[in-house]
């Protein structure tokens, strides 16, 4: 076989994998690897540059490059001697790093725990688990807002923590998602609006939103199309998406937002705090009734669907293109 058939058996490898073990909690994470080389490079490169607004700009432009280079670079080198090695060493590898690029069950598993919490333990427990989803103050949430930040964390990342890597791991095998994921990782330590970060984390934001901008909205399409399956209301669902998909600030964050909001027919989004400031936000969709329970579950079964409806489209676009020879190599 080819070097992009192994690649992309390795995509469809790695998914099967994240969706039965998840993220274990005692192997090492090469997330946690990246955010600590992020922050490693931010405290380096603040001291490097002038404390002004050029100089955040500039600091973070490179660290923008750094990051990203340095991560695809690590992850090439690792496969690249793999392959010269032995191509089943490299699929086994490539396998277990598009696995790790991948966040489908983990982040099922921790909403989920949002609703288990609330059920077994009440509204404080609750707010204590969504706390470790969202960047927002929890601490004055009631039930409502803590399973609307349960919906809103998993709809947003059906993109950016499981289609959008996948997109580019098919393009460019695991090196692709860890690119992905060195770049979604800096924006989400540094890509804030606030004091700290709004000249400094301003490029690495940009990117983010650049690399996003297809798989935000081929996830909402791919949530739309799997909704009859799901016994959820596609129609509204595009409705309310060709509405609210542009009104939040990012291009991207709210496209997935309003289809969840449409397909459960409850209203997503609106102010809320951070860091103890009230930050006004439109809303997304209709309040036709008031969210539940269990309208986190149907969330994760629309991220679900949509990712297993790309995946098995792709795969079944390039592989046998792949093994007739169309885009080997």
């Amino acid at each position: 076989m080819t070097l992009w058939q192994y690649t992309l058996l390795s995509v469809l490898a790695g998914f099967l994998i994240d969706c039965v073990l998840g993220d274990p909690a005692r192997l090492p994470h090469p997330v946690v690897l990246i955010g600590k080389l992020i922050s490693l490079s931010e405290k380096a490169l603040r001291k490097a540059f002038a404390k002004t607004e050029r100089g955040e700009l500039a600091a973070g432009t490179v660290m923008a490059i750094l990051v990203p280079l340095i991560s695809t670079g690590v992850s090439f080198g690792i496969l690249f001697g793999l392959w010269k090695l032995s191509p089943w060493a490299y699929f086994a590898m490539s396998s277990i790093m598009c696995w790790q690029c991948f966040a489908a069950r983990c982040l099922a598993k921790e909403a989920k725990k949002v609703v288990r919490a609330l059920e077994s333990d009440g509204l404080e427990a609750g707010r204590k688990q969504v706390s470790m989803l969202v960047g927002r103050d929890t601490e004055q949430l009631t039930e409502e807002q803590v399973i609307k930040a349960a919906v809103e964390t998993v709809a947003e990342n059906a993109s950016d923590g499981v289609i959008a890597p996948m997109l580019f791991m098919f393009l460019f095998g695991a090196i692709g998602g860890f690119f992905y994921k060195a770049v979604n990782t800096m924006d989400s330590m540094v890509g804030y609006k606030n004091d700290r970060y709004l000249y400094f984390g301003r490029a690495a934001a940009k990117l983010d939103d650049v690399l996003n901008f297809v798989p935000s909205r081929l996830s909402a399409l791919a949530m739309i199309a799997v909704c009859p399956l799901l016994r959820l209301d596609g129609q509204n669902a595009y409705r309310i998406w060709k509405r609210d998909r542009r009104k939040h600030a990012s291009p991207n964050s709210a496209q997935t937002e309003s289809v969840a909001a449409g397909a459960l027919h409850v209203e997503l989004a609106g102010p809320a705090s951070y860091f103890g400031k009230v930050v006004k936000k439109p809303t997304l969709g209709d309040p036709d009734r008031p969210i539940e329970r269990d309208d986190v579950k149907k969330t994760c079964a629309l991220m679900y669907g949509a990712s297993v409806l790309l995946l098995v489209l792709l795969e079944a676009i390039l592989l046998p293109l792949a093994f007739f020879g169309g885009l080997g190599l």
